[in-house]
């Protein structure tokens, strides 16, 4: 009972899973990596999951403080899980807060990117941010404008989820079409 009092408390933590678990699936889901051009590999996977936590994040900004808190609390899940992925990966304890630093590094500069692109709606900016992110050692070009367009879509479509369902951890991205 005593240990409670200094146990931080997290009301918001059934929320924080429920919609991170919908967002990590979003991320998952066959179409990115079979027909919109993702690499289905480590770095895939990471870009997805950061695609779809600035998504998020960008919903959340215009939300009251507890979406705010909310969306603050699922990136640092993001981080938690990469972290915990990191080191299930095999990367010695001592290597992991350098790798750590950047990839927050690699995802707040992501988030700018895009969102510079979607704050003007300029589609080929975003494809062009992707490209250069998602393929940064390749002179290869893959096409992005689908992803970018699904990204456009997605922030539209969670534009228009209600205030409830943000605060319930219950929004959803949409399929790719």
């Amino acid at each position: 009972m005593i240990f409670g009092l200094f146990r931080k408390k997290n009301n918001n933590q059934a929320i924080v899973d429920r919609q991170y678990a919908a967002l990590a699936a979003a991320a998952r889901m066959p179409e990115f990596y079979e027909r919109l051009n993702v690499p289905d590999t480590v770095m895939g996977r990471f870009e997805m999951l950061s695609i779809a936590m600035i998504l998020f994040f960008r919903r959340t900004r215009a939300s009251a403080t507890s979406g705010q808190e909310i969306a603050q609390e699922i990136v640092d899940a993001f981080f938690q899980d990469i972290d915990y992925s990191i080191r299930e990966l095999g990367i010695g304890d001592n290597s992991v807060p350098k790798r750590m630093k950047k990839l927050a590094g690699m995802f707040y500069g992501r988030l700018e990117a895009y969102s510079k692109a979607m704050d003007t709606g300029d589609a080929e900016a975003l494809a062009l941010a992707l490209q250069r992110n998602i393929y940064p050692e390749t002179s290869a070009t893959a096409d992005m404008s689908g992803l970018a367009g699904w990204m456009m879509a997605a922030e539209s479509h969670l534009s228009a989820v209600a205030e409830e369902v943000i605060a319930t951890g219950s929004a959803t991205l949409p399929p790719v079409s």
